[in-house]
């Protein structure tokens, strides 16, 4: 047999018994194909399983943050009547902790709802997921739980915190909150500011200074409430969205319409 023939026909040979290793018809397949399936099988449930786990969190925050302003609004002589009234959004961080290591590090993970439409004089519409964060924080909580709650007074306030982020006192006029009928006596101070803070502790509401910490955008949050990547511009502007139904009735039901005045809404 020439060399070339021979050549051609051992090739054939070992090229048929490497075919016969993998064939489908085979009764013994490579055992090397089972392993890879059962790891990439278990890949694909660990990405399902987390992104069900990060569902799960932002409609816990969701909840939370409902839970806190449904209490803030429940509690007699409070947040003033005429200042809900009277604002485009409202901003909730629920149990806001301090952090065990540093000084006054702290941050909370919230919402913003604004009321709808061209002048905000629509309903309440979808929340977008905001974070809380800076010294100032930690002053404000000493070691305890905290809820702060954040009225947005007017369109400039608005579009300051549809910004990436904005800091308060900084990029955005801010200013404790009148409490009960002190809003009366204090209609020059809520004017001026774009922003009142309040915070609640132990059952204790009351106007507070977030001076100095930063409101920023939680844009993971927002993708895994929404299910695509989406600003919080979006979000507020559409007015859309199947997340947050409770929070949105809690501030449908107590305050169902804007009643700033028309100047301030151009």
């Amino acid at each position: 047999m020439p060399p070339a023939t021979a050549s051609f026909v051992a090739n054939d040979r070992r090229f048929r018994n490497v075919e016969k290793k993998v064939t489908p018809n085979n009764n013994a397949p490579d055992k090397e194909i089972i392993p890879m399936r059962v790891i990439a099988g278990l890949l694909t449930l660990m990405m399902f399983a987390s992104l069900l786990l990060a569902a799960d969190a932002e409609q816990e925050r969701l909840a939370n943050s409902a839970e806190a302003l449904q209490e803030i609004l429940n509690i007699p002589d409070a947040l003033p009547k005429e200042l809900l009234n009277k604002a485009e959004c409202v901003a909730v961080m629920p149990s806001v902790k301090k952090f065990a290591l540093g000084i006054g590090g702290s941050y909370g993970r919230g919402v913003l709802v604004c009321r709808t439409g061209n002048n905000f004089t629509g309903p309440w519409g979808a929340p977008a997921a905001y974070r809380l964060e800076g010294a100032s924080i930690g002053f404000q909580l000493g070691g305890q739980a905290t809820d702060f709650l954040l009225l947005v007074m007017n369109p400039r306030g608005v579009e300051s915190l549809l910004r990436s982020k904005v800091k308060l006192g900084a990029d955005a006029t801010v200013a404790a909150g009148p409490k009960g009928r002190a809003a009366m006596a204090a209609t020059d101070a809520y004017m001026r500011a774009e922003i009142l803070t309040y915070s609640r502790s132990r059952g204790l509401f009351a106007g507070v200074s977030l001076e100095g910490s930063t409101l920023r955008q939680d844009n993971k949050a927002n993708e895994n409430l929404y299910g695509r990547k989406i600003t919080a511009r979006e979000i507020v502007h559409s007015g859309r969205g199947g997340a947050g139904q409770q929070l949105v009735n809690v501030l449908q039901k107590a305050s169902p319409r804007n009643e700033s005045d028309a100047s301030s809404l151009k």
